[in-house]
């Protein structure tokens, strides 16, 4: 009896937690969304005071877009232009999120409803204005569809080859020489760090990072621990990946899943003619593993995942839209969900946390050295820190949200094409990643091991246990050969 009554209150209890976060985050995202507004305009005007010139944002008004041929219709506001685009800019155009212009907020749909009404009244023709442009075209408009200006303009400048990589960091852009030693160099690479081996190695593994973080989540926890047998066999590669840590940088990068994978390969494949390897990837590096693996599927010897962000797609919805509202629920509780709607959903308040935490780096790396009297490492941190908003912002979508489509296919190609081992980790805490995401992988890949580790989060999993795991690293390695 008591029990039951302990249930009945336990029960009564999450329900009311429940409904506390529901209203709490509605409110406090409401305040969000506001503010997220105002800091649209108030950037405009410090860009425009400090660069001469304002960057376009995702939060502008969008641009209807028909394509045929290899060039777009861009109608707005009644005025028209015809932009070509290359094959090549079509396929990056594919590989941009709609995440990155449909985040739908208050003052978005208060914005729009208003918006449309005036152009209802003003445009009473537009859509025989539509009509008129696709008899012109005679019937060849394949697909009609909305994009932002700021994709339009990148395009337009970087695709087609117009131009090379802007270096010059933007105004609430750290510009230190640790951020910053790609733009003063000649080579167009990543950061690798490079251990174990360096002659007469047997084989070679790729470390890939997650979220806003570098290689030092791999040097500084999984490097000194390997044994010196593991050192002498292997050569190991720890990257930092475009846009974070010591890699570059470039401010005119969409950060697409092709750029992220032609830098690997041009920094780490072809720069030390690596022919096969293991690949040790967490969160969102997981992705960019498994597209790696389809590229190279006879090339690949074992395959581990740390907490991959798979979220089947249920029917009906949009792959990407919904893996959105899986990492980033717009929600305070936990502090992770929140941290990650914040950086998913606010394009603006999120450049003030890079601008108050990134651009001050080297404060906050001070600050923490000086109240624990520099008893612990700041890696972390400095993985953290050392990025720009717009890599953060566009991988985030780009590469988490852009690929929910694609990633049952890569899933699916590895069942069927790769031979090698697969292992997932998972940590039982994960408040980011729920273990679900890892069964989700095994259901596409039945020979997939998952192993759950007890009470650990997204990041101890690796972080608290180095030890432990560079053991089982090395025993999975060790099988695969």
């Amino acid at each position: 009896m008591m029990a039951a009554i302990k249930e009945n209150a336990r029960s009564s209890l999450i329900v009311a937690g429940r409904v506390m976060n529901e209203a709490i985050s509605f409110l406090v995202f409401i305040i969000l969304d506001i503010l997220d507004f105002i800091l649209c305009y108030t950037y405009k005007v410090i860009d425009f005071i400090i660069e001469a010139e304002w960057k376009p944002c995702y939060c502008s008004s969008i641009k209807e877009v028909i394509t045929s041929s290899g060039s777009i219709l861009v109608s707005e506001r009644g005025e028209s232009k015809i932009v070509c685009l290359t094959s090549s800019s079509k396929l990056h155009l594919e590989e941009i999120s709609d995440t990155l212009y449909t985040r739908p907020s208050l003052m978005a749909e208060v914005s729009k409803l208003t918006v449309n009404e005036l152009k209802r009244r003003k445009f009473d023709n537009a859509g025989v204005i539509q009509q008129s442009c696709e008899r012109l075209k005679n019937g060849s408009v394949r697909s009609t569809f909305t994009v932002n200006s700021t994709i339009v303009e990148m395009l337009q400048g970087k695709m087609g080859g117009q131009k090379p990589h802007d270096v010059t960091p933007r105004w609430s852009d750290c510009d230190c020489n640790t951020c910053n030693s790609w733009s003063s160099s000649c080579k167009d690479s990543l950061f690798v760090r490079v251990d174990g081996a360096k002659a007469n190695f047997e084989e070679d593994v790729i470390f890939i990072h997650g979220f806003i973080s570098s290689s030092a989540f791999w040097t500084e926890t999984l490097f000194p621990n390997f044994s010196k047998a593991a050192k002498s066999k292997y050569r190991l590669f720890a990257v930092d990946l475009l846009g974070f840590g010591r890699s570059p940088k470039p401010s005119d990068s969409l950060y697409t899943i092709r750029e992220h994978l032609e830098m690997i390969e041009k920094s780490v494949l072809e720069a030390h003619k690596v022919k096969s390897f293991h690949i040790v990837a967490h969160s969102l590096g997981c992705i960019l593993a498994l597209a790696l693996a389809v590229k190279y599927p006879g090339s690949v010897k074992s395959l581990t995942l740390i907490a991959p962000p798979y979220f089947p797609t249920p029917k009906g919805e949009q792959a990407t839209q919904h893996m959105m509202r899986r990492i980033a629920p717009r929600r305070v509780w936990p502090p992770i969900a929140f941290g990650a709607s914040i950086a998913c959903w606010y394009e603006h308040i999120s450049r003030s946390v890079c601008l108050v935490i990134c651009k001050n780096h080297r404060l906050w790396d001070f600050l923490t050295k000086l109240v624990t009297r520099n008893r612990i490492k700041t890696y972390l941190i400095e993985g953290f820190c050392c990025h720009t908003h717009n890599a953060a912002w566009h991988t985030l979508h780009n590469i988490i949200c852009g690929t929910a489509g694609k990633i049952e296919g890569y899933l699916d190609m590895v069942r069927n094409k790769l031979k090698c081992e697969v292992t997932v980790f998972h940590g039982e805490d994960d408040e980011l990643i729920p273990v679900e995401c890892s069964y989700n992988v095994q259901s596409r890949i039945p020979r997939a091991h998952v192993k759950v580790v007890q009470k650990e989060d997204h990041i101890t999993i690796v972080v608290r246990r180095q030890k432990s795991f560079a053991r089982e690293l090395e025993q999975i390695w060790n099988n695969s050969t």
